[in-house]
C-alpha cells in the first residue's frame, strides 16, 4: 500500500528518530510512504494564535498537494495531526472559508483526502494480528505508560481518533508486540509543550508530575507519539532517575528485530538504552 507523507518540521529536526523509526518500520511492513514534495509547515504551536485564516491556508495548502496524489495522506506529529485534520474540518463545514482558501491557494477542495495518524495506519490497515506475527523480539520486561498529550485525540470533532478520554490503540499496538503498557490516568494531560522555552518553571512541574505518576504506575518509560511531547519530557525531567520518552515505532522497530534501531536509539536526549538492557531482547 502507498501512502502519500507529511513528516512536518520536527521529524526532519528534533524528532529525527521518530523520523527514522517511523521509515523503517512501514518498509519493513511492505507500506510505502512517498513524502509530498513541497511541504510546508502546518503553523502548530503559533500560527493559530496570530491570524485564524492563515492557520487555515498554511495546513490546507499541504491538503491540496495531497490531494493531488490520491491517497490518504499519512502524518506522524500529533499536532501536525491536528492542525491539517482541522483545516480538512473548516474546509468540510464552513462553505465560505472553503472559497476563500480555494482562491488563495488555487484548487478545488474535494473532500477526497483521509488524513489519518500512523497510529490509526498501523492499528486499522496492518492490525494486531500481523503485528504479533512480525514481532521477532517482544520486549519482556519494559513497562511503559502510554503518552498521548493534548492534540492527538482532542478535541475530539477535529481528531476523530481513538477515545478522547481514555485512548486505547497506541497500547493495543505495542501489546500486539509484546511491551508490557501500565494503566494509568494521565496520558492526555498536557506536558506545557507550548511553554517550553518561555516558561521552563511551569513545564517543570507540569513534566515532573507526570514522570512522578508513571514511576507510580510501575512505568520504565513513556511512549508517545508526539515529537513536541517527546523532547519536552526529556528535555524538562529535573528529579532522578530520569526516565525517557520512546516513540511507539522505535519500540516496534526492535521487536520487530529491525538492524537500524541504533541509529535512533543514540539521538535521545535520555539514553534509554540503559533501559533496554535489562529487557529480553
Amino acid at each position: 500500500m502507498n501512502y502519500s507523507y507529511y513528516p512536518g518540521c520536527s521529524l526532519h529536526s528534533t524528532g529525527l528518530e521518530y523520523e527514522l523509526s517511523t521509515q523503517a518500520v512501514f518498509k519493513h511492513l511492505g507500506l510505502e510512504l512517498t513524502e509530498l514534495e513541497d511541504w510546508n509547515c502546518c503553523g502548530a504551536s503559533s500560527a493559530h494564535v496570530f491570524d485564524h485564516k492563515l492557520a487555515l491556508a498554511l495546513p490546507a495548502r499541504t491538503l491540496s498537494q495531497a490531494q493531488a496524489t490520491g491517497r490518504d495522506l499519512v502524518i506522524p506529529c500529533a499536532a501536525c495531526y491536528n492542525r491539517l485534520k482541522g483545516a480538512d474540518l473548516a474546509m468540510r463545514t464552513d462553505p465560505a472559508m472553503r472559497s476563500e482558501l480555494e482562491s488563495e491557494l488555487g484548487f478545488q477542495y474535494t473532500g477526497a483526502v483521509a488524513v489519518r495518524p500512523v497510529l490509526a495506519v498501523l492499528a486499522e490497515d496492518v492490525g494486531m494480528q500481523r503485528i504479533a506475527a512480525e514481532t521477532v523480539h517482544p520486549l519482556d520486561g519494559l513497562k511503559v505508560v502510554t503518552y498521548y498529550g493534548c492534540l492527538l485525540v482532542r478535541p475530539p470533532d477535529i481528531a476523530q481518533f481513538d477515545d478522547p478520554d481514555d485512548p486505547h490503540v497506541m497500547a493495543d499496538v505495542l501489546r500486539a508486540a509484546g511491551v508490557e503498557v501500565r494503566y494509568w490516568s494521565h496520558a492526555t494531560d498536557c506536558c506545557g509543550g507550548s511553554l517550553s522555552l518561555s516558561r521552563a518553571d511551569v513545564v517543570q512541574g507540569l513534566v515532573g508530575k507526570l514522570a512522578e505518576r508513571a514511576r507510580e504506575a510501575g512505568a520504565d518509560a513513556f511512549v508517545t507519539a508526539c515529537p513536541l511531547c517527546q523532547v519536552n519530557l526529556e528535555m524538562r525531567q529535573t528529579s532522578e532517575p530520569k526516565m525517557p520518552a520512546f516513540y511507539f515505532t522505535e519500540l516496534l522497530g526492535l521487536a520487530f528485530g529491525l538492524p537500524e534501531a541504533d541509529k535512533w536509539l543514540g539521538k535521545h536526549l535520555i539514553d534509554p538504552r540503559p533501559i533496554l538492557e535489562r529487557v529480553t531482547v
